[in-house]
């Protein structure tokens, strides 16, 4: 059976060739292998703690080696540099197992490399601390140019300090098959979150997942639902809702009453959703394709003009406030996604405006941190859109709130 290690090495060379997302790449290689919960979360620690630290590690490798390396030695050093000097493994199997990952002909020189960098930690260490904040906290230069117009310095090492830190796993009792003190009683070791009332921590999910109990979501999450308040008997349509959390809260918020239409415009995922559906006891819901930029997909959908009572739109985005969770996001944006996303954004706008009742409510939400895909949005659909207002926004900042970054503003139709 291949190692953990062998295993992270296989996925950071698929990441490296740029086609597949880092999660998508470990949920494929974790699946067809036999490991034990804790050498899959030792899995998931390696590959994940290399992608948030790729320019830091890079730094070391320039430190402990003036000639350049090839892509695979990279990789290996990556890997076995995050072990020696960034988290507490045995050191010198660290070493012996990552070196025993290379070929026979570079063996010797990625042994060199690492028992080096065990014997100058501290002076390695105090080197990256020197260093500016786009390699000392592996984030791009532009990500930090932008973050630091929109929030204060010590803000901007917080929010970066925030993303290098491993995403706690957090869950949602569903409440249309259980209560808060059943599934406390059911599930020892389960606490619920400071300030919720229904999101928890698990010792082990797996049992309760199985069951339909919980739903793995962040409490940020609950936001942009909680806004909307939809309610039993209403109308209700979740434009972009695979792979289903909101909208399953948005059915438990209407005590499985009502319609509850729930969409996207990739049937893939709807496929993940109707089955989350089955599993959580959704009753009130049917799906729905639909491309929302797309106005011939609109039509092929025939969902009724002013239809629905309600809409929530959680938008594509560039998931600048989840990237903790999303930990390849900060390598493939660019300085343009931004606008590029507040473009589809605004179509995507556009397009369920005519499903909406008068005296209906939308609430527009995303887990960006960026004004040009929240408050911008809002500002220029507004000036387009003078039937509509805007009676609430709120937004969570990870180094303020403790939590992941989102954004919601709920906006009326007159």
């Amino acid at each position: 059976m291949p190692s953990s290690r062998s295993l992270v090495l296989e996925a950071l060379e698929r990441w490296r060739r740029g086609t597949e997302f880092a999660d998508k790449i470990v949920a494929d290689i974790l699946v067809r292998t036999a490991l034990d919960s804790s050498d899959r979360a030792f899995v998931l620690e390696l590959f994940y703690g290399v992608l948030r630290n790729l320019s830091l590690l890079d730094f070391w490798i320039a430190k402990l080696r003036s000639e350049p390396v090839d892509s695979v030695a990279r990789d290996i050093l990556r890997l076995g540099l995050y072990q020696v000097l960034l988290i507490e493994t045995a050191a010198h199997a660290a070493v012996f197992e990552t070196v025993e990952l290379a070929r026979p002909g570079l063996r010797s020189l990625i042994n060199a490399i690492l028992r080096r960098a065990l014997r100058e930690k501290d002076a390695l260490t105090k080197a990256a601390d020197n260093q500016p904040r786009p390699i000392r906290f592996s984030t791009p230069e532009f990500l930090i140019e932008k973050w630091s117009r929109q929030f204060d310095a010590a803000e901007v090492v917080k929010l970066c300090q925030w993303n290098n830190r491993a995403a706690p796993v957090y869950a949602r009792i569903n409440q249309i098959k259980t209560t808060v003190s059943e599934f406390l009683l059911r599930y020892p070791g389960s606490a619920l979150l400071p300030e919720t009332h229904n999101f928890i921590t698990l010792r082990a999910p797996d049992a309760a997942l199985r069951a339909g109990d919980c739903y793995i979501q962040d409490p940020s999450t609950a936001l942009a639902c909680e806004m909307l308040r939809p309610v039993s008997g209403e109308t209700v349509l979740d434009a972009c809702a695979a792979p289903g959390g909101k909208a399953a809260y948005l059915a438990e918020i209407m005590q499985n009453q009502g319609i509850l239409v729930a969409a996207d415009r990739d049937e893939i995922r709807l496929r993940r959703l109707r089955d989350n559906f089955v599993r959580l006891g959704i009753t009130n819901a049917r799906t729905v394709t639909c491309d929302w930029s797309d106005e011939k997909s609109i039509q092929a959908a025939d969902l009724g003009a002013h239809f629905f009572d309600k809409i929530l739109l959680d938008a594509p985005c560039t998931n600048t406030g989840v990237m903790r969770r999303r930990v390849d996001v900060r390598w493939r944006l660019r300085p343009d996604d931004f606008v590029r996303m507040q473009r589809l954004q605004l179509a995507i706008l556009r397009g369920l405006v005519p499903l909406l009742k008068p005296g209906g409510s939308l609430v527009y939400s995303t887990c960006s941190l960026e004004k040009e895909e929240n408050e911008k949005v809002i500002e220029a659909f507004l000036e387009e859109k003078r039937d509509f207002c805007l009676t609430k926004s709120e937004k969570r900042l990870p180094f303020r709130d403790s939590s992941d970054g989102a954004f919601a503003a709920r906006l009326e139709r007159m």
